[in-house]
C-alpha cells in the first residue's frame, strides 16, 4: 500500500499534445459562448467589458490548470496549497456575476479532463435558464423623483397619475415652506409603455409644468437604488 501511494505521488502523467490542443480549442469556443451569453442576458448600468473578457480568461486558465494536475496527485496537492493562499478582493457588483465565474470555472474543469459532452449540454441548459429568467431580472423598478414649489404639488400628482393611469406608486412626499419633493416607484415596463403611449417622456412633461425645478429617474434593483 505504501509503495502504491509513493508510486502515484511520484508519477508524472503526461497529456499528449493533440489532447491539449483540442481541450484548449473547446475551452476558447466555450469561453466566447459564455461572453456572448453574459452580454445578451446582462442588465444594469455597471456592465463591464473587462469582466466579460476575464470570464474567457478564467475558462482557459482553469483548463490549463486541470491539464497540469489531472494526472499527478502531488501536483494536485501542491496546487490546492498554492491556491489557498490567494485572496481575491475584487468586489462583485452583481450577484449574477458570481454565477458566471463558477460557470467559467466549471467549463475549464470539464475541458481540462476532456468532458466535452458534459460541458456542451450543461452550457446549453444554463443558457436557456438565463434566457428564460432574463425578464424577471430586468423588470426592475424606477424611482421618479420630482422637486418643485409647494403650489405645484397638486398639478404634479395629477400629471403623474394621468401619465401612468394610476400605476405609479407614491412612496415619499416631503413638503416644506418653499419646496416639495415627491418620489414615485414605477415598473420599468410601465414607464416605457406609458412614454410610448403618451408620445412624450414623463420627465419632459413634468418639466413643462410651472413650479417644477428638477426631475430625476433612478434605477432601483435588488432593493438598492443605483
Amino acid at each position: 500500500m505504501r509503495e502504491f501511494i509513493i508510486e502515484n505521488l511520484a508519477s508524472e502523467g503526461t497529456v499528449d499534445l493533440l489532447t491539449i490542443v483540442i481541450n484548449n480549442i473547446v475551452a476558447i469556443t466555450a469561453s466566447f459562448f459564455i461572453m456572448f451569453v453574459y452580454k445578451i442576458t446582462y442588465s444594469g448600468p455597471a456592465y463591464s467589458r473587462k469582466f466579460n473578457v476575464t470570464l474567457g480568461a478564467i475558462t482557459i486558465t482553469t483548463t490549463m490548470i486541470m491539464a497540469i494536475i489531472s494526472n499527478n496527485i502531488a501536483l494536485s496537492l501542491g496546487m490546492v496549497g498554492a491556491l489557498s493562499i490567494i485572496r481575491f478582493r475584487t468586489a462583485v457588483k452583481d450577484v449574477r456575476d458570481a454565477a458566471f465565474i463558477f460557470w467559467a470555472i466549471a467549463i475549464g474543469i470539464g475541458c481540462g479532463v476532456s468532458q466535452y459532452a458534459l460541458v456542451g449540454v450543461g452550457s446549453v441548459f444554463l443558457f436557456l435558464f438565463l434566457l428564460f429568467t432574463k425578464q424577471s431580472v430586468t423588470s426592475g423598478q424606477q424611482l421618479l423623483i420630482i422637486q418643485g414649489k409647494p403650489e405645484a404639488q397638486n398639478e404634479i400628482e395629477h400629471t403623474v397619475n394621468t401619465h401612468f393611469h394610476e400605476k405609479a406608486h407614491l412612496t415619499i412626499k416631503n413638503s416644506a415652506t418653499d419646496s416639495c419633493e415627491l418620489v414615485y416607484k414605477i415598473r420599468e415596463n410601465t414607464l416605457k409603455k406609458a412614454n410610448e403611449k403618451q408620445k412624450i417622456d414623463i420627465s419632459q412633461r413634468l418639466m413643462k409644468l410651472e413650479g417644477v425645478s428638477r426631475v430625476n429617474l433612478v434605477e432601483q434593483q435588488d432593493d438598492i437604488s443605483r
